[in-house]
Formats: C-alpha cells, sequence, structure tokens
C-alpha cells in the first residue's frame, strides 16, 4: 500500500529545475514513526523548525511554511508564510485549506499589489467558499463532509510587518527579548475561539439571544449547540447553511430546531504588529501542543536550546507530559499505534519561525529563493508542481 502510494505521489509531483531552500538529505524532513520533523531550513528572514506527530488514525492536522513571493507577481510582494491547520471530523478541510489558502493569498496580494488585512481576510473568505463549493458537489455522495472542519492558524511576515489571523483554538506565541533584564517573554498574538472562554460564551449568546441553548455545559466541557468547542472555523458547513443539517447527514450532528443564521463564523480575528529588533521568534501550534504547554514554557524551550530541533523538542516535551499524565514512559507511549494513540494525546503541528532582525530591516528589498515545505514533508519551488486531482478537489477551481 505504501509502496503504491509513493508512487502515485512521484507521479503527481515531478521535480522542477526551478530553485527552491534544500539542506542536503534532510531537505523534506524525517520521518520516525508517527513523529515527522524537519530540524532547520532557511526562510527569508530567518530560519524555522517545524514538526509534526500523529495520534488519529489519519492525520487530521495540516501544516505549511512558504518563503518568496507573496504573489503571483514577480514584483513580490517579498515575504514568509506559516500556516497550521488543525482539523475534525476527517482530514478533508484542513488538506483543502493546505492546498489553497496560500494561493488564494497570492491571487489578492496580486489583485491590490500589496499585503494587508483585507487580502488576508479575502484569502480566507475564499478558501471557506471554495470548500462550501466542494461539500455541495459531494454532497450527495458523500454528506458527512458537511461535519468536517478546521481551525486555521496562520502568520504572514512581510515588510517587517506581522500579520496574524486565525480561526479556532491554534495558537501564535512570540518569543520577546526584555534587554534590561535577558528575559525572553512569552507573547501570545492569536484571539482563541473555543467556548471554554466565557469572552467566546457572551459574544455567541449575543449574536443569538433567541436561543439558549447556543452554548452548553456537555460532560463538563462548554460546546456550541453542544456539538463542537470552536466558534470559528473554515467548513463546518453543517453548522452554517441549514440545508445541510438535515438527513442524509448523521442524525448526532442534526440540530432539533433549524436555525435562521450560521452558527459558526468563517471571519478570523487578525492582529497586526511591526516586528521589533527584540522580538526573536514566533510559535505556531495547534492546540494538541498548548493542552501541555503554558506559552512561556514552550518559548523557555526554544530560547533554552539550540535553534535546530526546536520544533520537535517542543513536540517531545508535550508528548513526554501527556505520558508523566498517565503515568507512563515516554518510550511506551510511542509504541502505541496510530487511533489508539488519540486517547493519550492529539496531533501535534509546531513551526518555529526565528527572526533575523537584521534580515527583518532589509526586508522590503529580499527576494531570494523560493521555499515551500508541507508538514509531512512536501518540499517543492513555486511553479514546480503538476498535481494530479484527488477526489476531494475533482471539479473545484
Amino acid at each position: 500500500m505504501l509502496s503504491r502510494l509513493i508512487n502515485f505521489l512521484k507521479a503527481c509531483w515531478r521535480p522542477s529545475s526551478d530553485h527552491s531552500v534544500h539542506a542536503g538529505s534532510d531537505a523534506a524532513g524525517r520521518q520516525d514513526g508517527l513523529f515527522w520533523y524537519k530540524d532547520s531550513g532557511q526562510h527569508l528572514i530567518g530560519e524555522f523548525s517545524m514538526a509534526v506527530v500523529q495520534a488519529n488514525n489519519l492525520l487530521e492536522d495540516q501544516s505549511q511554511i512558504e518563503s518568496g513571493s507573496l504573489s503571483l507577481l514577480d514584483s513580490g510582494p517579498y515575504g514568509t508564510f506559516a500556516g497550521i491547520y488543525d482539523g475534525h471530523g476527517g482530514p478533508e478541510t484542513s488538506r483543502y485549506i493546505n492546498d489553497h489558502l496560500f494561493q488564494n493569498l497570492k491571487r489578492f496580494a496580486a489583485e491590490q499589489n500589496c499585503m494587508s488585512v483585507d487580502v488576508i481576510r479575502k484569502a480566507f473568505q475564499a478558501t471557506e467558499d471554495g470548500f462550501c463549493s466542494v461539500v455541495a458537489k459531494q454532497w450527495p455522495m458523500k454528506p458527512q463532509m458537511a461535519a468536517v472542519g478546521s481551525c486555521c492558524l496562520v502568520a504572514v511576515i512581510c515588510n517587517g510587518i506581522l500579520y496574524v489571523a486565525n480561526l479556532g483554538d491554534s495558537r501564535a506565541v512570540l518569543g520577546r527579548l526584555v534587554r534590561a533584564t535577558g528575559e525572553v517573554l512569552a507573547i501570545q498574538l492569536s484571539a482563541e475561539h473555543n467556548a471554554c472562554f466565557e469572552s467566546v460564551r457572551q459574544e455567541l449568546q449575543s449574536m443569538h439571544p433567541d436561543d439558549p441553548q447556543i452554548v452548553v455545559l456537555k460532560h463538563n466541557v462548554w460546546r456550541v449547540k453542544g456539538l463542537i468547542q470552536i466558534s470559528r472555523s473554515i467548513g463546518d458547513i453543517y453548522l452554517k447553511k441549514p440545508e445541510y443539517n438535515r438527513e442524509p447527514l448523521y442524525a448526532k450532528f442534526r440540530l432539533r430546531e433549524p436555525f435562521k443564521r450560521p452558527i459558526l463564523s468563517s471571519d478570523p480575528s487578525i492582529t497586526v504588529q511591526e516586528l521589533e529588533p527584540h522580538d526573536q521568534f514566533l510559535i505556531l501550534a495547534s492546540d494538541g501542543l498548548w493542552e501541555h504547554l503554558s506559552n512561556q514554557e514552550a518559548v523557555d524551550i526554544v530560547q533554552n536550546s539550540p535553534r535546530s530541533g526546536s520544533a520537535r523538542r517542543l513536540v517531545k516535551t508535550a508528548l513526554q507530559e501527556a505520558a508523566k499524565k498517565r503515568e507512563m514512559r515516554y518510550s511506551d507511549l510511542k509504541k502505541i499505534d496510530r487511533g489508539v494513540r488519540r486517547h493519550f494525546h492529539d496531533d501535534i503541528s509546531v513551526i518555529v519561525v526565528f527572526l533575523d532582525s537584521d534580515l527583518v530591516s532589509k526586508a522590503s528589498s529580499l527576494r531570494g529563493p523560493s521555499l515551500s515545505l508541507r508538514g509531512g514533508g512536501m518540499n517543492f519551488a513555486a511553479k514546480s508542481l503538476a498535481p494530479c486531482a484527488t477526489p476531494i478537489e475533482l471539479g473545484t477551481t
């Protein structure tokens, strides 16, 4: 089975003579059982580290880092894009985001000839609309696609500006040096959309004042309509469009009362800030990491260790914590196969983006080779793809 899959991928993705960033035999990362990692690589304004560990039967997390032109135009703008997509209900939505969000961003950046909050917001909406079209086409054959969704966390660094956009409960944390003390403090940049936060529950209640059951405490966990913890996502069409909240969708997803307005939102929270010389690095990770590590613990691990392997070190520490909570050894946890592993921890994806202040200050004039890497090891230069359509992509544009 694996050999057939490898041959399929080789046929679909043909190498190109375009230059991309490689680091010897480690160019596409390394695999160790359910653990994939790329210890070190170079993006436009510094180094990066990336790691993924699988827990579900099918990996629902997807991730990517892109560096070089952020536009379809050769004139740019240039910079770095990193994304973490934590899927739920299946891998289809997170895979779709991985295939389309960055391309949508490049399209809108070309139209406006710049990077902006508006470009990012339009890219998110185009990705949502595109996945809705896939669900509509698949509805007669695969109606359960309406109940698949994904969190979506993105960081864009362009011309010395850092944009962080988020849907759901993945998290972006900045490590900032305090020169007076030498400490590196953790600063959370992303707003989380999880019903466990009172502010999110209040937002939902204010948007749905006529629905006393908009958030329900179920098995000691707050859930939107008793079904899902997050309030914003890509996908989850069954809670956005009432025409998909009906048979043949599984009964467990169907609401008793029809809804008139979308229950979940696809509008991201976006923060914008100018990078400063004492901004050291950015950690992007799915909530599987933050279940076991605090923001400051994660920043301390990155700051107090060599840059190479930073993401792998964060994931390993989270797994050690997960094992400790179950009173077992890390070595024994590693022996547990995917699927069963989900009872011990979630899929975890981490990208650490280091910020070279000298390069950040020259960002507007930087070009350099392009980088495109996906968590799990797909590595290619821009314009080098000759992709085959997968079932989810058939008929999409």
